[in-house]
């Protein structure tokens, strides 16, 4: 009787995230913020090439992309992270690597830098990462970010205040 209620209670719970749109997100990949997690959890694909803030600190020789627009990166970026851009990508900045690069390309939470990874490994990159959660979850992990200038900076451009909400006020400055 047991196992039929808890495998009842599992179907239900399945349902239940399959309804509203949610996928079972593999903890290596949770920023442990239960608002943006949930976010994610329906805004985001996983795949094989999702990777952590944490993972990808650890990828060796990796190149970061910025997938969002100029006055976002401007703001601030991960260290050493080249502006590539979202509306019109820059794919010629790409000409000087090896299609075997490892690349990790991040934007605000995800969602532009899943789309952006998804046409350069069409374009031939065979190592390209979407950093899930993207600049939110490198905050979140405690790593830093600079402006324009490489400095240091507490400040996150959010995009709009609406997903500005998805993070604590005490993470850093909110730009939008």
């Amino acid at each position: 009787m047991r196992i039929v209620l808890t495998l009842s209670a599992l179907l239900v719970l399945f349902v239940a995230t399959t309804a509203c749109g949610q996928q079972a997100v593999p903890e290596r990949l949770l920023t442990r913020h239960a608002p943006l997690d949930d976010k994610l959890s329906r805004l985001l694909s996983v795949d094989a090439y999702t990777i952590s803030a944490e993972e990808a600190v650890d990828l060796r020789d990796a190149l970061f992309l910025d997938a969002r627009e100029k006055e976002e990166y401007q703001v601030s970026h991960l260290p050493g992270a080249l502006h590539l851009g979202y509306d019109r990508v820059k794919y010629d900045l790409l000409e000087s690597y090896g299609k075997d690069t490892p690349i990790v390309v991040y934007c605000t939470v995800g969602y532009r830098s899943e789309k952006i990874a998804e046409k350069l490994r069409k374009r031939g990159y065979s190592s390209v990462h979407n950093l899930y959660g993207s600049l939110y979850a490198w905050k979140l992990a405690g790593l830093p970010l600079v402006d324009d200038q490489g400095s240091m900076t507490d400040r996150i451009h959010t995009y709009n205040e609406k997903w500005g909400r998805l993070i604590p006020d005490d993470l850093g400055e909110k730009v939008h």
